[in-house]
């Protein structure tokens, strides 16, 4: 007999027995089974921890968040992330550091070689600043090659997508590289000049040459080189822009200065001499040219311009390309 009050525990807990035993026949073909195992009690789910007594419901448990801020990428921020990147690539280094070697290094292979002709010495085409400076003629290669690498460095590597997306309007970010790829040339190319000059000074009194930059010509000649080598990456950088290909670019680019302009300044017509003077490098050399000796650049010997206004038309080259080239950023996908 049982009590009311066993009945109800007996009702509250889920009785579970063990399972039964295989089944099998006995002698007289009945089916027997194996006795079913014991009997036992299965422990209640746990539920949720009832609230004390006066306090507030419990509810989900949450991580508080923290918000972090967001900061605008204000123009000296991208500068300065495209600086880390430009002195982060060793490739860079290499390309600056070549350039800036062939500047003194050609001022002191042309002053021995002017050295070792005695009947040259004193002579009125022995303009100092022009042979000392002579080493442009290379180190525009260099540097142009690095104004090229430096946009289509990134459109190879697919790194183009993570700078545009920091600056959604694309030509802030566009404009950060190109003041940190000209303002890495313009010093190194004014490092470069300041070597040649000590290079060159060996070779002074063997050749009866000098540098003054109180003269006007002269400094015209040495401050000059930072300034056309600067303009001609950034030309180089505008058309690496458009094209978006190293190999393409390069080639464009070297072709334009040096082929092209050499070659077209061959052609004694009238017209082609005219059309070449107002070609980049041609015109851009004239900051580097003395009225004694000519272009070290170009063998192009026009004087339609006068120094400054060549410099003018080759800055005209590359406000127009850059123009294209950031039109064409807006434009396009990355």
């Amino acid at each position: 007999m049982t009590t009311p009050a066993t009945s109800a525990s007996a009702t509250s807990a889920s009785a579970t027995s063990a399972p039964a035993g295989p089944t099998t026949l006995g002698p007289a073909g009945s089916a027997t089974s194996a006795p079913a195992g014991p009997t036992t009690l299965a422990p209640a789910a746990p539920g949720p921890a009832a609230p004390a007594p006066g306090g507030p419901a419990a509810g989900p448990a949450s991580t508080p968040s923290r918000l972090v801020p967001v900061r605008p990428a204000t123009f000296g921020r991208l500068v300065a992330a495209e600086w880390t990147k430009l002195r982060s690539l060793r490739s860079s280094w290499w390309v600056l550091g070549v350039g800036l070697l062939f500047l003194p290094a050609l001022a002191a292979s042309r002053m021995t070689s002017i050295a070792q002709v005695p009947e040259a010495v004193g002579s009125p085409g022995l303009v100092g600043a022009v042979y000392v400076t002579s080493g442009v003629v290379l180190s525009q290669l260099a540097f142009c090659t690095l104004g090229v690498l430096a946009v289509t460095g990134e459109y190879g590597t697919g790194q183009i997508r993570s700078t545009l997306a920091a600056a959604p309007a694309r030509v802030p970010a566009l404009g950060a590289k190109l003041v940190v790829t000209v303002g890495a040339v313009a010093a190194a190319s004014l490092a470069g000049v300041a070597l040649a000059w000590a290079a060159g000074a060996a070779w002074f009194d063997a050749t009866g040459m000098s540098v003054d930059l109180a003269r006007a010509e002269d400094a015209r000649i040495v401050l000059g080189v930072p300034l056309y080598l600067a303009a001609v990456t950034a030309l180089a950088f505008g058309i690496g822009t458009i094209v978006r290909s190293s190999a393409g670019g390069i080639t464009i680019v070297l072709g334009l200065l040096l082929v092209v302009e050499n070659g077209l300044a061959a052609i004694p017509w009238g017209p082609v001499q005219t059309f070449v003077t107002y070609l980049p490098s041609s015109a851009g050399s004239r900051l580097l040219q003395s009225e004694a000796v000519g272009s070290v650049i170009t063998t192009s010997s026009s004087t339609a311009l006068s120094p400054w206004g060549g410099y003018g038309v080759l800055l005209v080259w590359v406000v127009v390309v850059l123009a294209v080239a950031g039109v064409l950023l807006r434009r396009r996908d990355a």
